[in-house]
Protein backbone atom coordinates (compact mmCIF):
# COMPACT_ATOMS: atom_id res chain seq x y z
CA UNK A 1 0.00 0.00 0.00
CA UNK A 2 1.62 3.07 -0.83
CA UNK A 3 1.62 6.02 2.16
CA UNK A 4 0.28 9.29 1.40
CA UNK A 5 -1.39 10.68 3.91
CA UNK A 6 -1.61 14.99 2.92
CA UNK A 7 -3.08 18.04 4.50
CA UNK A 8 -5.81 18.94 2.23
CA UNK A 9 -5.95 21.49 0.15
CA UNK A 10 -8.40 24.72 -1.26
CA UNK A 11 -7.50 25.95 -4.49
CA UNK A 12 -6.72 29.69 -4.83
CA UNK A 13 -6.84 32.47 -7.76
CA UNK A 14 -4.85 34.96 -8.25
CA UNK A 15 -5.46 37.52 -10.57
CA UNK A 16 -1.37 39.43 -12.13
CA UNK A 17 -1.05 42.29 -14.23
CA UNK A 18 1.06 41.99 -17.23
CA UNK A 19 3.26 45.04 -16.36
CA UNK A 20 5.28 46.05 -12.99
CA UNK A 21 7.36 44.18 -11.15
CA UNK A 22 7.71 39.88 -11.92
CA UNK A 23 7.25 37.78 -8.80
CA UNK A 24 9.65 35.32 -7.98
CA UNK A 25 7.67 32.17 -8.55
CA UNK A 26 4.90 31.78 -11.59
CA UNK A 27 1.38 32.65 -10.80
CA UNK A 28 0.03 28.72 -11.20
CA UNK A 29 3.49 27.28 -8.68
CA UNK A 30 1.54 26.61 -6.02
CA UNK A 31 0.07 23.54 -7.57
CA UNK A 32 3.38 22.28 -8.41
CA UNK A 33 6.60 21.05 -5.70
CA UNK A 34 7.83 23.37 -3.55
CA UNK A 35 10.78 25.29 -4.49
CA UNK A 36 12.94 27.82 -3.14
CA UNK A 37 14.79 30.71 -4.02
CA UNK A 38 16.90 33.72 -2.30
CA UNK A 39 17.24 37.38 -2.59
CA UNK A 40 18.40 40.32 -0.88
CA UNK A 41 15.67 42.58 0.69
CA UNK A 42 15.33 45.68 -1.35
CA UNK A 43 15.62 48.54 -2.64
CA UNK A 44 18.34 49.20 -0.44
CA UNK A 45 17.50 52.79 -0.60
CA UNK A 46 14.24 51.68 2.09
CA UNK A 47 16.17 49.20 4.17
CA UNK A 48 19.54 50.40 4.33
CA UNK A 49 22.36 48.67 5.73
CA UNK A 50 19.55 46.36 7.99
CA UNK A 51 18.57 44.86 4.35
CA UNK A 52 17.40 41.43 5.05
CA UNK A 53 18.08 37.68 3.26
CA UNK A 54 14.87 36.30 1.98
CA UNK A 55 14.35 33.22 0.93
CA UNK A 56 10.73 32.43 -0.90
CA UNK A 57 8.91 28.65 -0.51
CA UNK A 58 6.47 28.43 -2.92
CA UNK A 59 4.56 25.48 -3.58
CA UNK A 60 3.39 22.07 -2.31
CA UNK A 61 4.95 20.13 0.25
CA UNK A 62 6.38 16.27 -0.83
CA UNK A 63 8.56 14.32 0.66
CA UNK A 64 11.39 14.95 -1.17
CA UNK A 65 10.87 19.31 0.07
CA UNK A 66 12.95 18.53 3.07
CA UNK A 67 15.86 17.02 1.33
CA UNK A 68 15.94 19.48 -1.60
CA UNK A 69 15.73 22.22 1.28
CA UNK A 70 18.68 20.86 3.11
CA UNK A 71 20.71 20.79 -0.44
CA UNK A 72 19.21 24.95 -1.03
CA UNK A 73 20.31 25.77 2.59
CA UNK A 74 23.72 24.17 1.77
CA UNK A 75 24.56 25.99 -1.29
CA UNK A 76 23.10 29.20 -0.09
CA UNK A 77 24.36 31.12 3.28
CA UNK A 78 19.76 31.48 5.01
CA UNK A 79 20.93 30.86 8.48
CA UNK A 80 18.98 33.78 10.36
CA UNK A 81 17.33 34.85 7.02
CA UNK A 82 13.68 35.17 6.65
CA UNK A 83 11.37 32.34 4.77
CA UNK A 84 8.22 33.69 3.05
CA UNK A 85 5.71 30.74 2.66
CA UNK A 86 3.17 30.63 -0.36
CA UNK A 87 1.96 26.94 -0.32
CA UNK A 88 -1.70 24.89 -0.29
CA UNK A 89 0.45 22.76 1.99
CA UNK A 90 1.12 18.91 1.30
CA UNK A 91 2.64 15.63 3.03
CA UNK A 92 2.62 15.53 6.49
CA UNK A 93 5.96 13.86 7.25
CA UNK A 94 7.36 15.85 4.53
CA UNK A 95 5.90 19.29 6.43
CA UNK A 96 7.50 17.97 9.59
CA UNK A 97 11.04 17.62 8.48
CA UNK A 98 10.61 20.84 6.28
CA UNK A 99 9.91 22.54 9.88
CA UNK A 100 12.82 21.17 11.45
CA UNK A 101 14.96 21.81 9.15
CA UNK A 102 13.89 25.18 9.08
CA UNK A 103 14.23 25.72 12.76
CA UNK A 104 17.64 24.11 12.32
CA UNK A 105 18.37 27.47 10.56
CA UNK A 106 17.45 29.50 13.20
CA UNK A 107 15.16 31.71 10.36
CA UNK A 108 12.61 34.17 10.67
CA UNK A 109 8.83 32.79 8.83
CA UNK A 110 6.29 34.70 7.28
CA UNK A 111 3.46 34.09 4.93
CA UNK A 112 3.41 35.99 1.51
CA UNK A 113 5.66 36.54 -1.95
CA UNK A 114 8.61 38.00 -3.05
CA UNK A 115 8.82 40.21 -6.11
CA UNK A 116 11.55 41.55 -7.37
CA UNK A 117 13.03 45.15 -8.23
CA UNK A 118 14.68 46.57 -11.09
CA UNK A 119 17.88 46.13 -10.71
CA UNK A 120 20.31 49.12 -10.17
CA UNK A 121 23.02 49.56 -12.80
CA UNK A 122 26.32 47.54 -11.74
CA UNK A 123 24.37 45.51 -9.29
CA UNK A 124 24.36 41.68 -9.85
CA UNK A 125 22.96 41.16 -6.33
CA UNK A 126 19.41 39.94 -7.01
CA UNK A 127 16.97 42.14 -4.53
CA UNK A 128 12.88 41.57 -4.00
CA UNK A 129 10.66 43.13 -1.48
CA UNK A 130 7.70 41.22 0.37
CA UNK A 131 4.27 41.54 -0.91
CA UNK A 132 2.02 40.18 1.64
CA UNK A 133 -0.75 38.81 -0.15
CA UNK A 134 -0.52 35.13 -0.25
CA UNK A 135 -1.90 31.77 1.54
CA UNK A 136 -0.47 29.32 3.63
CA UNK A 137 -3.01 26.44 3.96
CA UNK A 138 -2.92 23.24 5.61
CA UNK A 139 0.17 21.84 6.71
CA UNK A 140 1.90 24.88 6.06
CA UNK A 141 0.32 26.16 8.74
CA UNK A 142 2.80 23.86 10.70
CA UNK A 143 5.77 24.72 8.64
CA UNK A 144 4.95 28.33 9.88
CA UNK A 145 4.92 27.60 13.47
CA UNK A 146 9.10 26.07 12.91
CA UNK A 147 10.60 29.89 12.54
CA UNK A 148 12.32 30.87 15.64
CA UNK A 149 10.22 34.25 14.81
CA UNK A 150 7.14 34.39 13.16
CA UNK A 151 4.41 36.84 11.80
CA UNK A 152 1.61 36.77 9.34
CA UNK A 153 1.11 40.32 7.83
CA UNK A 154 -2.88 41.66 7.77
CA UNK A 155 -3.18 40.48 3.60
CA UNK A 156 -1.97 37.26 4.65
CA UNK A 157 -4.19 34.21 5.41
CA UNK A 158 -3.46 31.24 7.20
CA UNK A 159 -6.37 28.33 6.80
CA UNK A 160 -6.37 24.35 8.09
CA UNK A 161 -7.70 21.07 7.54
CA UNK A 162 -7.86 17.46 8.89
CA UNK A 163 -5.39 15.65 7.75
CA UNK A 164 -6.11 12.73 4.93
CA UNK A 165 -5.05 10.06 2.62
CA UNK A 166 -4.17 11.75 -0.39
CA UNK A 167 -5.51 9.62 -2.99
CA UNK A 168 -9.05 9.15 -1.20
CA UNK A 169 -9.07 13.32 -0.84
CA UNK A 170 -10.97 14.30 -3.69
CA UNK A 171 -14.22 11.94 -2.82
CA UNK A 172 -13.41 11.15 0.87
CA UNK A 173 -16.48 9.49 1.97
CA UNK A 174 -17.29 7.60 -0.77
CA UNK A 175 -13.99 5.66 -0.43
CA UNK A 176 -13.32 2.74 1.42
CA UNK A 177 -10.53 2.38 4.52
CA UNK A 178 -8.41 -0.68 5.59
CA UNK A 179 -7.37 -0.38 9.35
CA UNK A 180 -3.64 0.11 8.62
CA UNK A 181 -5.16 3.51 6.92
CA UNK A 182 -6.52 4.28 10.50
CA UNK A 183 -3.67 3.41 12.05
CA UNK A 184 -1.45 5.46 9.63
CA UNK A 185 -3.41 8.36 10.12
CA UNK A 186 -3.41 8.57 14.21
CA UNK A 187 0.19 7.52 14.33
CA UNK A 188 0.66 10.94 12.18
CA UNK A 189 -1.50 12.99 14.39
CA UNK A 190 0.56 11.89 17.20
CA UNK A 191 3.50 12.95 15.72
CA UNK A 192 1.55 16.26 14.70
CA UNK A 193 0.96 17.02 18.32
CA UNK A 194 4.70 16.26 19.03
CA UNK A 195 5.70 18.82 16.67
CA UNK A 196 3.42 21.74 17.50
CA UNK A 197 4.38 21.57 21.39
CA UNK A 198 8.00 21.01 20.19
CA UNK A 199 7.90 23.91 17.88
CA UNK A 200 6.50 26.00 20.58
CA UNK A 201 3.08 26.20 19.45
CA UNK A 202 -0.20 25.14 21.66
CA UNK A 203 -2.14 22.09 21.07
CA UNK A 204 -5.17 24.45 19.81
CA UNK A 205 -3.85 24.77 16.30
CA UNK A 206 -4.37 20.65 15.85
CA UNK A 207 -7.56 20.69 17.70
CA UNK A 208 -9.05 23.28 15.23
CA UNK A 209 -7.58 21.80 12.55
CA UNK A 210 -9.26 18.08 13.34
CA UNK A 211 -12.53 19.69 13.73
CA UNK A 212 -12.61 20.52 10.05
CA UNK A 213 -13.58 17.57 7.73
CA UNK A 214 -12.59 17.13 3.99
CA UNK A 215 -15.18 17.68 2.76
CA UNK A 216 -16.26 21.21 4.28
CA UNK A 217 -14.22 24.12 3.18
CA UNK A 218 -10.72 24.76 4.84
CA UNK A 219 -10.91 27.20 8.13
CA UNK A 220 -9.24 30.57 8.39
CA UNK A 221 -7.34 31.71 11.57
CA UNK A 222 -8.50 34.77 12.99
CA UNK A 223 -5.89 37.25 14.15
CA UNK A 224 -6.65 36.17 17.58
CA UNK A 225 -6.33 32.47 17.23
CA UNK A 226 -2.59 33.65 15.47
CA UNK A 227 -2.19 34.93 18.66
CA UNK A 228 -3.66 32.57 21.20
CA UNK A 229 -2.40 29.50 19.51
CA UNK A 230 1.41 31.14 19.46
CA UNK A 231 1.23 31.26 15.79
CA UNK A 232 2.54 34.36 15.41
CA UNK A 233 5.09 35.39 17.95
CA UNK A 234 4.05 39.16 16.87
CA UNK A 235 1.92 41.15 15.27
CA UNK A 236 1.61 44.30 12.81
CA UNK A 237 -1.82 43.75 11.61
CA UNK A 238 -5.27 44.28 12.29
CA UNK A 239 -8.11 41.46 13.31
CA UNK A 240 -9.11 38.95 10.65
CA UNK A 241 -12.17 37.47 10.72
CA UNK A 242 -12.71 33.78 11.56
CA UNK A 243 -13.71 31.65 8.56
CA UNK A 244 -13.81 34.29 6.02
CA UNK A 245 -12.12 32.54 3.25
CA UNK A 246 -11.55 32.81 -0.75
CA UNK A 247 -11.22 29.71 -2.38
CA UNK A 248 -12.88 28.09 -5.62
CA UNK A 249 -16.61 29.61 -3.67
CA UNK A 250 -16.92 32.54 -1.42
CA UNK A 251 -17.97 32.25 2.35
CA UNK A 252 -19.03 34.66 5.19
CA UNK A 253 -19.48 35.41 8.25
CA UNK A 254 -17.53 32.55 10.01
CA UNK A 255 -20.00 30.06 8.68
CA UNK A 256 -18.67 26.93 7.29
CA UNK A 257 -21.20 24.69 5.90
CA UNK A 258 -20.59 21.77 3.68
CA UNK A 259 -21.30 17.89 3.06
CA UNK A 260 -20.43 15.04 3.69
CA UNK A 261 -20.36 12.93 0.46
CA UNK A 262 -21.78 9.32 -0.30
CA UNK A 263 -21.37 7.89 -3.85
CA UNK A 264 -23.86 8.99 -6.59
CA UNK A 265 -26.54 6.32 -7.21
CA UNK A 266 -28.97 6.02 -10.44
CA UNK A 267 -32.28 5.29 -10.35
CA UNK A 268 -35.96 5.65 -11.59
CA UNK A 269 -38.56 8.32 -12.01
CA UNK A 270 -41.98 7.58 -14.26
CA UNK A 271 -39.75 5.28 -16.66
CA UNK A 272 -36.47 8.03 -16.87
CA UNK A 273 -33.27 7.18 -15.22
CA UNK A 274 -32.46 9.94 -12.56
CA UNK A 275 -28.92 10.72 -10.94
CA UNK A 276 -29.13 11.34 -7.14
CA UNK A 277 -26.81 11.46 -4.33
CA UNK A 278 -27.38 11.94 -0.56
CA UNK A 279 -25.33 13.80 2.27
CA UNK A 280 -25.59 14.99 5.86
CA UNK A 281 -24.78 18.96 6.39
CA UNK A 282 -22.20 19.71 8.60
CA UNK A 283 -20.32 22.29 9.92
CA UNK A 284 -16.63 21.83 10.96
CA UNK A 285 -17.95 17.65 11.44
CA UNK A 286 -20.89 18.48 13.27
CA UNK A 287 -24.39 17.10 11.83
CA UNK A 288 -27.17 20.16 11.08
CA UNK A 289 -29.21 18.59 8.53
CA UNK A 290 -29.17 16.52 5.45
CA UNK A 291 -29.50 17.27 1.39
CA UNK A 292 -30.26 15.79 -1.91
CA UNK A 293 -28.82 17.13 -5.35
CA UNK A 294 -30.67 14.95 -8.36
CA UNK A 295 -30.49 15.44 -12.18
CA UNK A 296 -33.42 14.54 -14.80
CA UNK A 297 -33.88 14.37 -18.16
CA UNK A 298 -34.21 18.04 -19.68
CA UNK A 299 -34.19 18.80 -23.55
CA UNK A 300 -32.81 15.57 -25.22
CA UNK A 301 -29.07 16.08 -25.89
CA UNK A 302 -29.24 19.81 -24.75
CA UNK A 303 -29.76 19.93 -20.86
CA UNK A 304 -30.56 18.16 -17.71
CA UNK A 305 -32.54 19.55 -14.67
CA UNK A 306 -30.72 19.54 -11.27
CA UNK A 307 -32.99 19.92 -8.12
CA UNK A 308 -31.63 20.66 -4.74
CA UNK A 309 -33.31 19.59 -1.69
CA UNK A 310 -32.32 20.23 1.96
CA UNK A 311 -33.49 20.10 5.75
CA UNK A 312 -30.98 22.41 8.13
CA UNK A 313 -31.41 22.29 11.34
CA UNK A 314 -29.86 24.82 14.42
CA UNK A 315 -27.51 22.29 15.43
CA UNK A 316 -25.06 22.27 18.37
CA UNK A 317 -24.42 26.61 17.67
CA UNK A 318 -28.57 27.38 18.29
CA UNK A 319 -28.73 29.38 15.47
CA UNK A 320 -32.27 29.08 14.01
CA UNK A 321 -31.98 28.53 10.06
CA UNK A 322 -33.20 31.23 7.65
CA UNK A 323 -34.53 31.10 3.91
CA UNK A 324 -32.48 30.82 1.79
CA UNK A 325 -32.13 33.63 -0.87
CA UNK A 326 -29.82 32.31 -3.74
CA UNK A 327 -28.54 29.03 -4.54
CA UNK A 328 -25.77 28.29 -7.88
CA UNK A 329 -24.68 25.03 -9.25
CA UNK A 330 -20.53 25.30 -10.27
CA UNK A 331 -18.86 22.86 -12.67
CA UNK A 332 -15.37 23.13 -14.73
CA UNK A 333 -15.38 26.76 -13.81
CA UNK A 334 -19.16 27.55 -15.42
CA UNK A 335 -21.84 28.38 -13.12
CA UNK A 336 -25.13 27.92 -13.11
CA UNK A 337 -27.60 29.75 -10.77
CA UNK A 338 -30.47 27.37 -9.33
CA UNK A 339 -34.14 29.19 -8.45
CA UNK A 340 -35.43 28.78 -5.34
CA UNK A 341 -38.24 27.10 -5.36
CA UNK A 342 -39.41 27.02 -1.53
CA UNK A 343 -37.09 27.66 1.69
CA UNK A 344 -39.80 27.42 4.65
CA UNK A 345 -40.01 26.00 8.36
CA UNK A 346 -41.05 22.23 8.38
CA UNK A 347 -43.06 21.00 11.27
CA UNK A 348 -40.21 21.11 13.30
CA UNK A 349 -39.82 25.23 13.76
CA UNK A 350 -36.10 24.93 14.41
CA UNK A 351 -35.92 23.37 10.54
CA UNK A 352 -36.33 24.36 7.54
CA UNK A 353 -37.14 22.98 4.05
CA UNK A 354 -35.50 24.48 0.76
CA UNK A 355 -36.03 23.76 -2.61
CA UNK A 356 -34.22 24.75 -5.57
CA UNK A 357 -34.31 24.05 -9.28
CA UNK A 358 -32.30 25.04 -12.64
CA UNK A 359 -30.61 23.76 -16.11
CA UNK A 360 -27.65 22.65 -16.62
CA UNK A 361 -25.90 21.72 -20.32
CA UNK A 362 -26.01 18.20 -20.56
CA UNK A 363 -22.20 18.61 -22.18
CA UNK A 364 -21.14 20.31 -19.10
CA UNK A 365 -22.51 17.04 -17.02
CA UNK A 366 -20.65 14.83 -18.83
CA UNK A 367 -17.29 16.34 -18.08
CA UNK A 368 -18.31 15.65 -14.69
CA UNK A 369 -19.47 11.80 -16.04
CA UNK A 370 -15.11 11.47 -16.46
CA UNK A 371 -13.74 8.28 -15.05
CA UNK A 372 -11.10 11.13 -13.27
CA UNK A 373 -11.84 12.56 -9.90
CA UNK A 374 -13.54 15.92 -10.32
CA UNK A 375 -16.16 17.59 -8.35
CA UNK A 376 -18.78 20.90 -8.46
CA UNK A 377 -19.59 23.30 -6.08
CA UNK A 378 -23.12 23.74 -4.89
CA UNK A 379 -23.54 27.70 -3.49
CA UNK A 380 -26.17 28.63 -1.31
CA UNK A 381 -27.02 31.92 0.74
CA UNK A 382 -29.65 32.96 2.87
CA UNK A 383 -29.36 36.77 4.64
CA UNK A 384 -26.25 36.37 6.38
CA UNK A 385 -25.37 32.70 5.77
CA UNK A 386 -23.47 31.08 3.10
CA UNK A 387 -22.82 27.49 2.64
CA UNK A 388 -20.21 25.76 -0.07
CA UNK A 389 -20.64 21.99 -0.69
CA UNK A 390 -18.11 20.22 -2.90
CA UNK A 391 -19.35 16.97 -4.31
CA UNK A 392 -17.03 14.20 -5.74
CA UNK A 393 -18.40 12.45 -8.68
CA UNK A 394 -17.79 9.04 -7.37
CA UNK A 395 -20.34 6.76 -9.05
CA UNK A 396 -21.70 9.08 -11.62
CA UNK A 397 -19.30 6.88 -14.50
CA UNK A 398 -20.44 3.73 -13.11
CA UNK A 399 -24.18 4.72 -14.64
CA UNK A 400 -23.70 7.15 -16.93
CA UNK A 401 -24.33 5.42 -20.17
CA UNK A 402 -27.64 3.95 -18.99
CA UNK A 403 -28.72 7.76 -17.18
CA UNK A 404 -28.08 9.54 -20.93
CA UNK A 405 -29.77 6.51 -23.02
CA UNK A 406 -32.65 6.83 -21.06
CA UNK A 407 -32.90 10.89 -21.45
CA UNK A 408 -32.14 10.02 -25.22
CA UNK A 409 -29.02 11.53 -25.53
CA UNK A 410 -25.98 11.07 -27.55
CA UNK A 411 -22.31 10.34 -25.60
CA UNK A 412 -19.27 11.30 -27.44
CA UNK A 413 -16.35 10.21 -25.49
CA UNK A 414 -12.72 11.39 -25.90
CA UNK A 415 -12.02 8.85 -29.39
CA UNK A 416 -15.30 7.79 -30.21
CA UNK A 417 -18.87 8.52 -30.46
CA UNK A 418 -21.89 6.17 -28.84
CA UNK A 419 -25.34 5.84 -29.02
CA UNK A 420 -26.09 4.68 -24.83
CA UNK A 421 -27.90 1.36 -25.02
CA UNK A 422 -26.26 -0.09 -28.58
Amino acid sequence: MTRNVIGACAVVFFTLTAMGPTPVAAPDSRGLPMRFDVRVEGPASVCGKDCRTLVSATGAITAETPREFETFAQRNNIRGATLILDSDGGSVLGALALGRAIRAQRMTTTVGKLVDVPAVSGVTEKRARLQARAYCESMCAFVLIAGVERYVPAEARVLVHQIWLGDRREDPTAANYSAEDLVLVQRDIGRLAQYTIEMGGTIDLLEIALKIPPWEPMRLLSRDELRGMKIVTFDDGPEISSGAATTASTLSNGSRVSVNERSWIIGDNAGRAVMTRKHPLTVEGDDIGNFELTFTCGEPGKDLVVTYSERRRSGDTGRVPEALTDVGLSLSGKSVPLKVVSSRPSDNPLEFESVASGHVPAELFRTFADTRSRSLMIETTSNELATAIRVGNSGVARGYLKFAASCGDQVRTRSTELRPGG
